[in-house]
């Protein structure tokens, strides 16, 4: 396959022309990609109205996805808020109020956008106890959903989450479908899914639109991610994609990234066959943990979340023990510690990551569960509270008070306690858990 952007960088590069536009390094620095990142100029393109190299580009991109696939340089938040964005004005055009009903689990770049969309948030909640990063929702419950008169315009999703949890997608699209009912995958986590011996994306499995993050999992650089849309959703949406991306994106995207994206499409051509030889060993060293003693939870094929308390430890305590054989995980928590896995490592990374958690020493289990998850009370919708004054205190004395921003960290950047609802002594003992220490209220 044709990497068209890629080319074109590479040839303006050999002319050695004297660059007189953007960026001001002027393709000499100390980093070391300088020479490759360039603007709009002749024949580069434009990404919000590409007629040339970036169309052709994203049309190869979107032969490998089997969707309309648009690239973003702003990571999946910018094609979170483009998913919302389109949802509420379709909405409005079918003449339905620009309601979204949604996991709890979102991220709060789903919070952004429905502020400033205006739309309004019906939260879903799990159907089991669990952490506060999951959201196991079933099409029992979409469907239960959805049989009342006021129908959401729109479902949203997050699969699979952080910890690894992923939920049926498939059975949830076809009840959303049964009542004419847009379904959105946040994705983020998932776009070598597509790969897979037997693919389990979003877009195969009948959603409507959905994010990758092409950097997460795939070998893109930070930044670079999918908007995919539906061959078979209202066409509306794909003809205004470019539109709403460009709401929310920089009119200076990198084309750094954009090379990598394009970059990526020669590589996953052979993907599945990359995929297809790692998965046994990524499965092997699954197994190898759980019969040692560790407990593993989650089902996303490339990413082992442990829940080392049954092994006495917390997770940043075993999260500092791979550290000392210089192995950094994605996240850890006081609960889990995340591991995300690609070909890219190679199976001999593998084996050492197996040897370092194989010596650590077991201990007895620590018993301090996550506080309960509670559902605080709602006073104010995410875009009212957007607009008042705002203040921040510590958590000890936030009880009673309007959250007004969402108080949460990066990884994970699920929020605990969403924009407009009250601060109860539940939520303060979360957020304590998680040390969290100061939060953004309502200013009385």
């Amino acid at each position: 396959m044709n990497t068209p952007i890629c080319y074109f960088v590479r040839q303006y590069m050999a002319r050695n022309t004297l660059r007189l536009h953007m960026p001001g390094h002027k393709g000499v620095g100390n980093l070391g990609p300088e020479a490759l990142d360039i603007t709009e100029i002749k024949g580069a393109d434009s990404l919000y109205e590409a007629s040339g190299i970036i169309r052709e580009s994203e049309e190869n991109a979107s032969f490998l996805f089997g969707a309309h696939t648009y690239y973003s340089t702003e990571g999946s938040s910018q094609c979170i808020r483009a998913m919302v964005y389109l949802s509420a004005r379709l909405a409005r055009v079918q003449g339905r109020q620009p309601v979204i009903a949604a996991g709890r689990n979102a991220h709060k770049s789903f919070l952004s956008a429905v502020e400033l969309c205006d739309c309004q948030v019906e939260w879903l909640y799990p159907e089991t106890e669990g952490s506060y990063m999951s959201c196991p929702i079933s099409a029992d419950n979409i469907e239960q959903l959805l049989s009342r008169p006021q129908k959401p315009c729109a479902v949203y999703v997050t699969s699979p989450d952080y910890l690894g949890n992923m939920v049926d997608v498939a059975a949830i699209a076809a009840v959303c479908h049964r009542h004419g009912v847009l379904l959105l995958v946040d994705n983020a986590h998932g776009a070598y899914l597509k790969f897979l011996p037997q693919s389990r994306h979003p877009i195969d499995m009948g959603a409507d639109m959905c994010c990758d993050s092409a950097h997460k999992t795939l070998s893109v650089l930070t930044g670079g991610a999918y908007l995919h849309v539906s061959h078979e959703a209202d066409g509306m949406l794909a003809a205004e994609a470019k539109n709403a991306l460009a709401m929310f994106g920089s009119t200076s995207p990198s084309y750094l990234i954009l090379q990598s994206l394009d970059a990526a499409n020669q590589l996953l051509e052979t993907y599945p066959a990359r995929l297809a030889s790692f998965l046994p060993a990524v499965d092997a060293l699954r197994e190898a943990l759980v019969a040692h003693g560790y407990r593993v939870m989650g089902d996303e094929p490339l990413k082992i979340t442990l829940c080392p308390k049954d092994y006495g430890y917390t997770g940043k305590e075993l999260a500092a023990c791979l550290e000392a054989s210089d192995m950094i995980c994605e996240f850890a928590d006081p609960d889990h510690v995340v591991l995300m896995l690609t070909p890219m490592l190679g199976t001999g990374v593998l084996h050492r990551l197996r040897e370092a958690l194989l010596a650590v020493p077991r201990r007895a289990p620590i018993t301090e569960a996550a506080p309960a998850f509670s559902c605080p009370e709602k006073v104010f919708s995410p875009r009212e509270v957007m607009w008042m004054p705002q203040e921040t205190i510590p958590v000890e004395e936030s009880e009673g008070r309007i959250l007004a921003a969402a108080t949460v960290g990066c990884p994970p950047a699920v929020p605990i306690v969403i924009c407009g609802e009250r601060i109860d002594r539940a939520a303060i003992e979360r957020f304590s858990y998680y040390g969290i220490k100061t939060c953004v209220v309502v200013k009385e």
